[in-house]
């Protein structure tokens, strides 16, 4: 991933940084994204020495990061990362440009589960995105600026979004192609998983609906 995204983003930016978040593994993944990081000053890595989850390893990519936009995906390869040229186009105008899965390569299950999350995420928070999980996001840095993101686990793609649309900033959603899970082993579909993002969601509805009207943005 790291090689394909050293190939990428020159065609597309000027300046760049890629910050690999090591979550805790036990195998030499800390070790690996240290090699790549010595041997090429674009690359860092940031390491949790106990594995923190989704949310807590996006919370650390974010707060590491120093360039203007801010662009994530999963170490999986689920996504090619050369389709970042299909989000930048629309900053920017918009804040946030956020991918939704072509053709999702994952079973039934998965995706009436996702499904049924996507529906009751709109229902709660009028999200203006069809896919709020997708791994695929670019955001103007100055996003975290001002929205404060708490969820450590799987919630926090649909925390990050129901607090953008709260503070005003514009989404706008595109397509990406989705291809099967090549290594790891996906967490999404295990029972406590969802349940802690169950419990997450309405703890985030509560908390939203207490903070009041949004702040204004100059």
């Amino acid at each position: 991933m790291v090689e394909r995204l050293t190939a990428v983003l020159p065609t597309v930016a000027d300046d760049y940084e890629i910050i690999v978040v090591n979550d805790g593994s036990a195998d030499r993944t800390g070790a690996v994204a240290d090699e790549l990081a010595a041997a090429d000053p674009h690359v860092r890595a940031v390491h949790h020495p106990v594995n923190r989850g989704y949310g807590g390893a996006l919370k650390s990519g974010f707060a590491a990061s120093r360039k203007a936009y801010v662009f994530f995906t999963d170490g999986d390869g689920q996504f090619d990362v050369g389709e970042i040229d299909r989000l930048t186009p629309f900053v920017p105008e918009y804040d946030v440009v956020v991918g939704y899965r072509l053709d999702r390569a994952e079973g039934g299950l998965r995706k009436l589960n996702a499904g049924l999350w996507n529906a009751l995420v709109h229902r709660l928070f009028h999200i203006p995105a069809r896919d709020v999980d997708c791994a695929f996001k670019l955001f103007k840095r100055e996003v975290f600026d001002v929205v404060r993101v708490e969820a450590e686990g799987a919630m926090i793609s649909t925390e990050i979004l129901a607090r953008i649309v709260r503070a005003g900033f514009r989404i706008q959603e595109v397509g990406v192609h989705h291809f099967e899970r090549r290594h790891g082993k996906p967490t999404g579909a295990n029972p406590l998983v969802i349940a802690r993002a169950f419990y997450e969601l309405f703890k985030l509805r509560r908390r939203i609906t207490s903070d009041g009207r949004p702040a204004a943005r100059a």
